[in-house]
């Protein structure tokens, strides 16, 4: 790999082109040359290998299988039908296993070759979607709540978010320069980076909107989460948006064994108007740039800086920046971090359908159609034009929204031809499961993730139907490593991988994503793991209290401390 830092390879980039087109243009590997594999996140993009095999290709003395990851920009994860039928045909002309919905609300495409990449950006770009800022040290895909109720509200929030999210890219023309061949201007040098400066930002950076009483964004898991604050009933701005409450400072990612990183849940710090959100973003981030930490990049994240500065001298830092004095943060109340399946109404009367996707995957397989499915869908869809949409979710589960009357048979049928309602059999532990895709191709796992959560779910439900509790409400997500992409740390049930078929065992999350779950067994396989848990789903089956969620009840019988998961939890007055 390269022997120049993160930091010196963005400062010697030219503003994020490096030797990008001479690596692309390199047929004797299927690599980039080192320094590239860097700057291609900021494009959207990760250069992988299939581990399954790269100790095979070692020993005949092979490069390893190298392929691309291609991440979509689609803030809040909404497209229209045509756009769907378009990057289905990019992921079956391209891409290997289907299409991916990522805990981030975008999709991500495997296996894109070398050779393929330029003319897959193409495609991406035709589809009116772009993959610019999905990856590296800059605002990442910017989520939504999928909140099928509100409609209003959520039509408003999305529009900021995209706005947002717009406002935010680097202005760097070096991704259409490279990937959709814009002729760079003579003699205009470097481009000026108002928001993210020579370097950019020390680290990647999330922000989330979330609408209650869904949590379904996670948005204490942000380093900038924006909660919509609704009127009352009978208040005279009934059902209209606020403002918002901001919370800043929360992360998920940790390494094991380095107790100078860690999860961090985000601090909720005062409320502001609308119109306010871009300026107090922008003030968020930029201080960040200036003061996160550049040296150590394992503590480079928003949480650190906070932690480092204290929150009082940040917040007073982004007041000053933006020119907004924070009010007292409003009462706001989250019922649950999941998403809702089945068929719900709008309060504009239109129709949304929730469907469980598995660990985000849609592809034609093992006696599945899903992908032909959807197709199906989005092309009844597209011919009958009008407002229908898809909508991605953070819990990689997808809504096909904005439906009348009478589309809703006919969405049926197809549901049920193509076998999409899982989520009518399956039980609640299996639709809220969550998973990273880890193994074989991140080259950050140490164990399975995506693959296993089918089989661990088989297994777990086995366990808690022993005990009379095959239809308990669990929240269980799978990481195939300590950084935390399908947000572990909020779960009530977390495996976390320490090695190949070893896991260490988080508990004691709530069912709200406002607490942090904690180290309950370190480094175990699975038939410990099963173990380890039965004795707790015995005890929870004979003396949970009415209503009682899992997490919530090993905290009160003592398994779990608030002091041990590190959390804060959110003071009374913002409770409703």
């Amino acid at each position: 790999m390269s022997a120049h830092s993160v930091e010196d390879i963005k400062q010697q980039s030219g503003r994020l082109r490096g030797t990008l087109q001479q690596s692309l243009a390199d047929q004797i590997t299927g690599a980039l040359a080192d320094d590239d594999q860097t700057l291609i996140k900021y494009h959207g993009s990760y250069q992988q290998d299939d581990r399954d095999v790269r100790d095979e290709r070692r020993r005949q003395k092979l490069e390893p299988d190298v392929s691309f990851m291609i991440r979509t920009r689609t803030p809040g994860g909404v497209v229209t039908p045509a756009q769907w039928l378009k990057l289905d045909a990019i992921a079956t002309t391209y891409a290997e296993r289907g299409l991916r919905i990522t805990t981030r609300q975008a999709f991500q495409f495997h296996g894109v070759i070398k050779g393929r990449l330029k003319a897959t950006m193409q495609a991406i770009n035709a589809a009116l979607i772009d993959t610019l800022a999905a990856c590296g040290d800059v605002n990442r895909n910017i989520a939504v709540a999928s909140n099928p109720y509100l409609s209003q509200v959520h039509a408003t929030v999305q529009a900021q978010a995209e706005a947002l999210s717009k406002h935010l890219l680097p202005n760097s023309r070096a991704y259409y320069e490279i990937w959709l061949d814009e002729e760079k201007v003579a003699g205009s040098g470097e481009e000026e980076e108002p928001i993210y400066g020579a370097t950019y930002l020390p680290r990647k950076f999330k922000i989330g909107f979330a609408v209650p009483p869904s949590n379904d964004v996670d948005v204490f898991a942000q380093d900038l989460g924006f909660i919509a604050v609704i009127g009352n009933h009978g208040s005279g701005d009934d059902g209209a948006l606020l403002g918002y409450n901001v919370s800043i400072g929360g992360g998920m990612g940790a390494t094991h064994g380095d107790a100078e990183t860690y999860p961090r849940i985000g601090d909720v710090i005062g409320f502001i108007a609308a119109d306010q959100v871009t300026a107090v973003a922008e003030a968020v981030i930029t201080t960040q740039r200036d003061w996160g930490n550049r040296a150590v990049r394992k503590r480079a994240r928003l949480k650190y800086t906070i932690d480092d500065h204290g929150l009082d001298k940040v917040k007073a830092e982004v007041e000053r920046r933006s020119g907004v004095r924070f009010a007292p943060a409003r009462a706001f109340e989250f019922a649950h971090n999941a998403d809702e399946f089945g068929w719900h109404q709008g309060d504009d009367g239109r129709w949304h359908l929730t469907l469980r996707i598995i660990a985000g995957r849609i592809w034609d397989r093992d006696g599945t159609r899903h992908l032909s499915g959807l197709r199906a869908i989005a092309t009844l869809l597209d011919a009958a034009g009008g407002a229908s949409e898809f909508r991605l979710t953070a819990n990689q589960n997808l809504l096909i929204a904005n439906l009348d009357d009478a589309q809703r048979e006919a969405i049926d049928a197809l549901i049920g031809e193509y076998a999409l309602d899982t989520h009518r059999s399956a039980s609640p532990l299996r639709k809220a499961a969550l998973a990273c895709v880890a193994l074989p191709t991140c080259g950050l796992a140490m164990a399975e993730a995506e693959r296993y959560l089918p089989a661990f779910v088989d297994r777990l439900e086995a366990r808690l139907a022993t005990h009379g509790l095959d239809g308990a409400d669990l929240h269980l997500r799978i990481s195939g490593c300590p950084n935390g992409c399908s947000r572990p740390y909020l779960a009530e049930i977390a495996l976390v991988g320490k090695a190949p078929g070893r896991y260490n065992l988080m508990l004691g999350a709530d069912h709200r994503g406002q607490r942090l779950n904690t180290l309950y067994r370190e480094n175990i396989d699975e038939t410990t793991l099963l173990d380890s848990l039965d004795p707790l789903f015995r005890q929870y089956a004979a003396q949970r209290e009415a209503g009682e969620r899992f997490g919530d009840f090993l905290v009160r019988s003592g398994v779990v401390t608030l002091e041990s998961t590190g959390s804060r939890t959110l003071p009374l007055e913002l409770i409703a």
